[in-house]
């Protein structure tokens, strides 16, 4: 039977993007389906604000590339559109401890910090990983911090996706021998989050996506997958059928077939595109889809500075530096750029509690303590400006589960270990001393102030790695029990906690992966 593609790739973030490249160019026919939009400088929005250019809730004809999903246990934070997360991530690239590759299910089918090392290095490569050569405010904010508490020797600059070079100069590619695109140097904006509209940052359609294309790879998209089936045997040996459909409203259903199919839609699409294809056509997959759920042990909390001359803490790129808090926990401070103000309207002041009423009471409490400082906090018509967003991430582990919910489309069940907290206590501390020096109050997601459950942009898990069924979804080389020619490379396939940002892992464990396929027979 003659077949459409070798493989189709379903989404186009780290794990779809390194496919993409490196089944090409082993000579394999690949198409990459993306449910989000084609985005280039100018189609990102100045702030976000522009909720139609930011957002994405198609049920609403919001068709942005940054998409927040409610749980109930967790707020998550994910990318959408031609590059996946890279669009609107923070360009963060830190390795993990050594920890995470020590723990979790696959701990024991590698010596993963040994195996993943060159894929590491090939990543940042690829990635065009520098060293933020500038601290601003907000960087500055946490190094004065990190002197407070002893931990001068404990802060650092980040390294980053972005090309520097010459501010608001246009060169040709440096970085793949003059077969990518030419590259702009960062004006240091702060606006990564909103998207790049000045060509600096290394987004995946500018590295991996971009040199796939040049080598026949073709993308579809907004187009969103809903069944993938086997044709012939039932373990997918003669291929798959692919049917897709517009994701943008219009009532357009089609198919390909495809020799191999590779899961990369994140978490958010791959766990629930998969139990939904276990109770239907791939009725092989794992009973353990949908757990080992990791939220990285996360905390999001945002500080306004009231003081009357405020320094300007939207200035630099969105993440600019890291202070390592103890062996578990790291803080950065995240900026968006001048003007992106929308995140007020979703927060409002934290109270460390264990009872909602008392947290609400807190509040209250708040306000006739600092009546100024709340009213400042609240109506402060340069909020980017004034706010510095701190992320606390822990390498502590616990997980959830998700399932596929009758009244939502997932829900989540507690799984293992401490149910994730929007109250992690060493993160609220470090708030309350932040916010000190700026005359400010710790503000949260309103979810995680009211409800206590906390916000992430890094969920990872439900589709992991072991040495079976009984423990994981897919095997050390990404591949999925039961079915032939079918992997999953994206942020569901990790299998501990890294406890920080997890976009370089997702490039160097998928590189790993396609190091495994053999180049196409002639």
């Amino acid at each position: 039977m003659q077949l459409d593609y070798d493989y189709v790739i379903i989404g186009s973030g780290f794990g779809g993007s390194v496919s993409a490249l490196r089944l090409s160019e082993k000579g394999y026919k690949v198409l990459i389906i993306e449910k989000g939009k084609w985005f280039k400088g100018k189609d990102f929005p100045k702030t976000n604000w522009n909720l139609k250019k930011w957002l994405w809730e198609p049920r609403v004809s919001l068709y942005g590339f940054f998409k927040m999903t409610f749980l109930n246990h967790v707020t998550v934070l994910s990318g959408v559109g031609v590059g996946g997360g890279s669009l609107t991530y923070a360009n963060t690239l830190p390795i993990p401890k050594k920890e995470f590759f020590n723990t979790g299910s696959w701990a024991h089918l590698n010596d993963w910090e040994c195996q993943l090392k060159p894929f590491y290095t090939k990543a940042y490569e690829m990635l065009g990983a520098n060293t933020n050569p500038k601290l601003y405010a907000s960087d500055e904010l946490i190094k004065d911090l990190a002197k407070d508490i002893g931990k001068e020797a404990h802060f650092e600059a980040t390294k980053v996706a972005v090309y520097f070079g010459e501010a608001g100069k246009t060169v040709p590619d440096p970085y793949f021998k003059g077969k990518g695109p030419d590259r702009t140097g960062c004006v240091f904006c702060g606006a990564c989050m909103t998207g790049c509209r000045y060509n600096a940052k290394n987004t995946l359609d500018k590295n991996y996506l971009y040199l796939a294309q040049q080598l026949g790879a073709k993308i579809l998209a907004e187009k969103e997958v809903f069944n993938v089936s086997v044709l012939g045997k039932d373990d997918g040996s003669n291929g798959y059928r692919i049917d897709f459909k517009s994701s943008m409203g219009k009532k357009s259903r089609a198919s390909v077939t495809s020799k191999g199919v590779i899961f990369s839609g994140g978490v958010m699409g791959t766990v629930p595109l998969l139990l939904k294809l276990k109770k239907t056509s791939l009725p092989k997959l794992s009973d353990v889809l949908g757990k080992n759920i990791r939220t990285n042990n996360e905390s999001l909390l945002l500080v306004t500075s009231t003081d009357k001359n405020p320094k300007d803490y939207s200035k630099g790129i969105a993440i600019g530096s890291i202070l390592h808090t103890d062996k578990n926990s790291h803080l950065e401070p995240v900026r968006y750029g001048e003007g992106s103000s929308f995140s007020k309207a979703l927060t409002m002041p934290t109270i460390h509690n264990k009872f909602a009423l008392f947290r609400l009471l807190g509040i209250i409490g708040l306000f006739f303590k600092q009546p100024t400082r709340f009213f400042k906090t609240i109506f402060s018509k340069k909020y980017a400006q004034r706010t510095t967003i701190l992320l606390s991430m822990q390498t502590l582990d616990s997980t959830l589960q998700i399932k596929l919910g009758k009244l939502t489309k997932m829900k989540t069940v507690k799984e293992s270990g401490t149910k994730p907290s929007a109250f992690i206590p060493e993160a609220m501390a470090l708030g309350k001393q932040v916010a000190e020096k700026v005359k400010g109050i710790p503000y949260a997601n309103f979810t995680d102030a009211m409800l206590g459950t906390p916000t992430t942009a890094h969920i990872l898990g439900g589709a992991v790695m072991a040495k079976d069924t009984s423990k994981g979804v897919i095997d050390k080389h990404n591949k999925v029990f039961g079915y032939q020619n079918m992997l999953v490379c994206d942020g569901s396939m990790i299998s501990a906690n890294p406890g920080v940002n997890p976009s370089l892992s997702i490039t160097a464990i998928t590189e790993h992966a396609m190091s495994k396929i053999e180049p196409k027979k002639a």
